[in-house]
């Protein structure tokens, strides 16, 4: 389904709203408290953006503007009805619809035959060790989260991905076993990929001379 905004920012902005209504400096205020920055790519310009962008749909409205002191004018939001129905529809897509997403590791994934199976080796080593850092790194966060007073329900997010990290250091752990004990079927196909690879740039090389 093709949705009227459909950056994953405005759900964030509208499920915010959900709780009350707030101007922009506050809806940032309580995204990035809540660590959702983690989950959600998200500046200051681009909230505006959003939240603009929102307006137009009729998802969002002003319902009231102030000044503080010197500060800027700023503006208060509010859900609509049919802001309500919209964040009700997607987040129900969302956590119903298994989507297909496109990660920059998979990627690198198809296409790493291009480099030789104990480069591809190496790296996948250091990715272990970042891997292992990064898991901790989460996992600190999460706890210095529910130290401070943070519900565990407002930050499921962070669990799930420590969840991903950890399968995909046992999947990486798995790979670089096979390829440490020769056992992985197409090794030495991949080998001869190289090889011939090779072969034939030396052989055109020389065609030049």
């Amino acid at each position: 389904m093709k949705r009227r905004v459909s950056n994953p920012l405005a759900l964030a902005v509208l499920a915010a709203l959900f709780e009350r209504s707030m101007h922009p400096y506050e809806l940032a205020a309580m995204l990035k408290g809540r660590g959702k920055e983690q989950s959600i790519r998200m500046n200051y310009g681009s909230l505006y953006t959003v939240v603009d962008a929102l307006v137009r749909a009729g998802f969002i409205e002003p319902v009231e503007t102030f000044r503080e002191g010197r500060r800027p004018e700023r503006t208060v939001y509010a859900l609509t009805v049919s802001g309500r129905a919209e964040l009700r529809d997607w987040l129900s897509e969302i956590l119903r619809c298994p989507a297909k997403e496109y990660p920059e590791f998979e990627a690198g994934l198809s296409l790493m035959p291009v480099l030789q199976p104990e480069e591809v080796l190496r790296l996948l080593r250091e990715r272990a060790v970042a891997l292992d850092e990064r898991i901790a790194e989460v996992r600190c966060s999460m706890e210095q989260m529910l130290a401070s007073g943070m519900r565990r329900l407002f930050i499921i997010e962070t669990e799930y991905h420590a969840a991903l990290l950890c399968a995909e250091r046992s999947w990486v752990h798995g790979i670089i076993a096979e390829f440490e004990a020769g056992a992985h079927e197409d090794l030495d196909a991949w080998r001869d990929y190289h090889a011939l690879a090779r072969e034939t740039t030396g052989s055109r090389s020389g065609e030049g001379a």
